[in-house]
């Protein structure tokens, strides 16, 4: 074991190296306790200075103040020992000098003397230092702003312009930060927007930034009409901002966003996700009022839309009773909005009690000015819990429905529909031995078996009650396995039991016949049909309708498993279409034949099942059963083509899954999938990096996690965030590694010199691709193999290297022995184009011309017409018009029916023919281009 003074200087280097966050909190928290326990203050002035920094970035503002204070008293009185600046980035004690006033003010338990004490001594310290003004003029400027003292923060702001800078003036991104939001607070939104879109166009970023400047512009770009932008710079800034409890003030100012454009769903959501940050950091109680106010305003919104009933999940934590008081019950979107505006207003009127104005009396009118105000702005990531289905109004009603529920097979949602039946007071002895047997079942079917047991005795009473004597003695001669259980010796007692079923009376043999069907069933045994067809006959014979259809979809179960899809869907047709039939049974018939329509192809009929047994489901109020059916329709809307529909059912199943559960982040990865191809790629990227922060905590395996950080990457480029693409290919292609899956680890590579590429980075691309060849060279990945060498040798003949036709040589082997034909002519395209690159226009022209024969072959006009356009311009570079012009004319040719390669060329060709002299013919092409 390491000395302590070794292990303390090893810490230090751990906490240097380990991003802000909780592990580096406590990695800071124990080096100060080791420090303590050596006993030497300049090791421990050494980690408390770290602490500083640590507890601003997490928000720990007691533990900020407590170390600030205990680092400033040991250098006021000795600074040659504990010097101001440690040489460690945030740990200088004149740069932590501009975070103590701000603290403080963020209470009103601190006075305004003690605030204005902070200031002076901040300025005496900067003087004597010999640091110039900016630092403390900004401090003052935030100080006066906070405190509502307008005028004054004005003047302040005019000084600071006017302040040189140093190195204690805020960073560029904070700075220009600071004061939009002064302007947007002050209404000069223009201004406000303007030095906003300068910090992202400068690509200035800090700890909080750009996610703060984002959310402080969110309002002034919907006062301006200027929505896409709003959008965009809510759901990146929302994206930065959410899992750092510090940003409370930040994720307020994007749920006004929410609330005001329309995402009423959306608000409530993130509402429910910060709650718990209010009780973080217990000294930023300006933080607590922005949040509640915001809370407040958006609950209105909620409730305005006609939602003010739904409950607000996790709102009743004892740590928020001190903000929002005692309660009996789940708070509602309208109790809790009344409880949060008036926590608000007492925060706010002990602010200005403290500061002697009306600072936060103003921010109050100005959220009430906002209240009047909306834009349509819509967000598809969030939506309201379904309203739910009107309850029955008596035992008998519930009985209904448990038997509907039990018909579909949703075995969860038919429980609690017979709890309620029995609950109720049924009375009838048949009805209550039903609801016992719907329950055993149930309970079978979800290998609860003792419990299932346990329900068997007050069966037989019920029903020996209700007259059924000869049901009663087959069920205790076979107990559970008359339900559905299935061991060997259930099985044996079964088919023992149907020897002997002749001398059975109707009904219980019908039972017998339908259970050992859905056994033999499992088996593959065609007998299964037979004895699926006795239970129907028998059914029918008897008066049980229900029985008799439950029958039937088992025999179209049966001929599924068989692989007798026509034979199946014939019976789904008449569950699915027919009269008289219970909504569980047509809600189960519809979910068959839409998974048999969307296995032969037919997704949008498929897709309209789906849907049309969702509806019914939705009536039943059968949520859990319903999550699978919207599921289900997602993504059948999906293959069909229309992901647009596709993420309004994902959407309505993530949010049953989230409640009810299952598997959330399954759900929610197809819902961002769809947004995906939906073009919404910034709400699919905020879903993702969700998703992902929760496969993390769950220690998902490196593979399954690997696949959600590829969606992630190309919803970051596709909403133009190409930085963090790249980042987030790199963090997939190690994900990969670790799964030991070279292959997949390389195609992301790819995905990452692509971006470099595009961004002029080609060494660093070339190097990726370089090392990604060598990864997947030895695996049997053939697509990977021809995809990464392909692109590795273009990008070797951009840069004049021969090393490209060596690469181009190996694709077009694999391609050949793949028989992938239309990769063959593409990489002929690509050799030419690298001749082109080094001078060698005969064999550029040669090969182009190939390809284009070779896409023309295949039918794709487009390729092929690009590749003879391609060889045309390389021979009009050279100099050779004359032999450019047919080339110019077949292009045109194959282009009939692609109008953006038919316009370039036929402009292009008109531009050779005048070089030419042919004016005429010049005038044909060009008229060929506006045509």
């Amino acid at each position: 074991m390491p000395q302590p003074t070794t292990r303390f200087e090893q810490l230090l280097e751990e906490i240097d190296r380990t991003p802000w966050g909780p592990a580096e909190q406590a990695l800071t928290a124990e080096a100060v306790a080791l420090a303590v326990e050596i006993g030497d203050e300049q090791l421990e002035y050494r980690a408390r200075m770290r602490q500083t920094a640590s507890a601003n970035m997490g928000g720990a503002t007691d533990v900020m103040l407590n170390s600030f204070a205990w680092c400033l008293a040991r250098h006021d009185a000795d600074p040659a020992r504990f010097p101001a600046d440690i040489e460690n980035g945030g740990a200088d004690l004149m740069w932590q000098f501009k975070w103590m006033a701000a603290s403080l003010r963020s209470s009103p338990a601190f006075s305004q003397e003690q605030i204005a004490a902070v200031l002076d001594d901040m300025e005496s310290h900067y003087r004597t230092a010999g640091i110039g003004m900016s630092g403390v003029l900004t401090a003052r400027f935030e100080d006066a702003w906070d405190a509502g003292r307008m005028d004054e923060a004005e003047e302040l702001r005019v000084r600071l312009e006017a302040t040189p800078r140093d190195d204690y003036s805020h960073c560029d991104a904070c700075g220009r930060s600071q004061i939009a939001g002064f302007f947007a607070a002050t209404d000069r939104e223009e201004e406000a927007v303007r030095l906003v879109e300068e910090m992202i166009e400068g690509g200035f970023s800090c700890g909080e930034e750009p996610e703060h400047a984002l959310s402080r512009a969110l309002i002034p770009y919907l006062h301006l009409g200027r929505f896409e932008e709003a959008k965009a710079a809510h759901l990146r800034s929302y994206r930065l901002a959410k899992d750092n409890p510090d940003n409370l003030v930040i994720v307020a100012n994007n749920i006004d966003f929410a609330a005001l454009t329309g995402n009423e769903a959306r608000a409530l959501t993130m509402i429910e996700r910060h709650l718990p940050w209010l009780a973080h950091d217990q000294l930023n109680v300006d933080g607590h009022h922005a949040a509640l106010s915001t809370i407040a305003f958006a609950l209105d919104r909620v409730t305005a839309a006609g939602h003010g009933g739904t409950p607000v999940r996790g709102a009743d934590a004892a740590v928020l009773v001190p903000f929002f008081g005692e309660h009996d019950g789940v708070w509602t979107a309208e109790q809790l909005a009344a409880s949060a505006w008036a926590a608000a207003d007492r925060i706010g009127a002990a602010f200005d009690e403290r500061d002697g104005t009306d600072g936060h009396a103003q921010r109050r009118a100005r959220m009430q000015q906002l209240a009047e105000e909306h834009y349509d702005v819509p967000i598809r990531s969030d939506v309201f819990a379904p309203a739910p289905t009107a309850d029955p109004v008596d035992a008998d009603g519930w009985y209904d429905r448990a038997v509907a529920i039990g018909s579909y097979g949703s075995e969860q949602d038919a429980l609690a529909a017979a709890d309620r039946a029995e609950s109720a007071g049924l009375s009838d002895p048949e009805k209550r031995a039903r609801m016992l047997g719907l329950r055993i079942g149930a309970l079978v079917a979800l290998e609860k078996f003792d419990e299932a047991s346990a329900l068997l005795p007050p069966r037989l009473v019920e029903l020996r009650a209700s007259g059924q004597d000869d049901q009663a003695a087959l069920e205790e001669r076979l107990g559970l396995a008359i339900f559905g259980r299935s061991t060997p010796e259930d099985i044996a007692e079964l088919e023992r039991e149907w020897t002997d079923a002749a001398a059975l009376p109707a009904r219980p043999r019908a039972d017998l016949a339908l259970t050992l069907a859905s056994v033999r069933a499992g088996e593959g045994a065609p007998s299964a049909l037979e004895l699926a067809a006795q239970a129907e006959q028998i059914y029918a014979e008897v008066g049980e309708a229900r029985l008799a259809t439950t029958a039937t979809l088992t025999a179209a179960v049966t001929l599924l498993r068989a692989e007798r899809t026509v034979e199946a869907a014939e019976l789904l047709d008449r569950v699915a279409d027919g009269e008289h039939v219970d909504d569980g049974h047509r809600a189960r018939a519809l979910d068959l034949r839409a998974r048999v329509r969307g296995g032969i192809g037919e997704f949008a009929a498929g897709a309209a099942d789906a849907d049309r047994a969702t509806g019914l489901l939705a009536a039943l109020g059968a949520e859990r059963a319903l999550a699978n059916a919207q599921l289900l329709a997602g993504a059948l809307w999906e293959d069909a083509g229309e992901p647009d529909r596709a993420v309004v059912r994902y959407r309505l199943a993530a949010r049953l899954v989230s409640e009810h559960g299952g598997d959330r982040e399954g759900v929610e990865f197809r819902q961002a999938r769809a947004m995906l191809a939906a073009g919404d790629a910034a709400e699919a990227a905020e879903l993702l990096s969700d998703v992902l922060q929760r496969e993390e905590n769950a220690e998902a395996p490196a593979g399954s996690r690997a696949i959600t950080v590829g969606l992630l990457a190309r919803a970051l480029a596709g909403s133009g965030e190409f930085g963090q693409a790249v980042g987030a290919f790199g963090y997939q292609a190690g994900l990969h590694a670790e799964a030991e899956e070279p292959a997949e680890q390389a195609l992301a590579m790819l995905e990452q010199a692509r971006i470099l590429a595009r961004f002029g980075e080609m060494a660093e691309a070339i190097e990726t691709l370089e090392e990604a060849a060598e990864l997947v060279r030895p695996t049997e990945a053939a697509g990977a193999i021809t995809q990464v060498l392909h692109e590795l040798g273009q990008g070797y003949g951009a840069q004049k290297d021969e090393r490209a036709f060596a690469l181009f040589d190996e694709v077009a082997r694999v391609a050949a022995e793949n028989e992938a034909a239309w990769l063959i002519a593409d990489v002929t395209d690509s050799r030419g184009r690298a001749f082109a690159e080094l001078g060698r226009v005969d064999e550029a022209v040669a090969a182009a011309l190939t390809a284009a024969d070779g896409f023309a072959e295949l039918g794709d006009a487009g390729s092929a017409g690009g590749s003879e356009l391609f060889a045309a311009r390389v021979l009009t570079e050279a100099g050779r018009r004359d032999d450019a012009v047919p080339l110019f004319r077949s292009a045109i040719e194959r282009a009939e029916q692609i109008p953006p390669l038919r316009q370039v060329a036929a402009l292009e060709l008109g531009d050779v023919l005048e070089a030419l002299g042919r004016s005429g013919e010049a005038a044909e092409a060009r008229a060929i281009a506006e045509a």
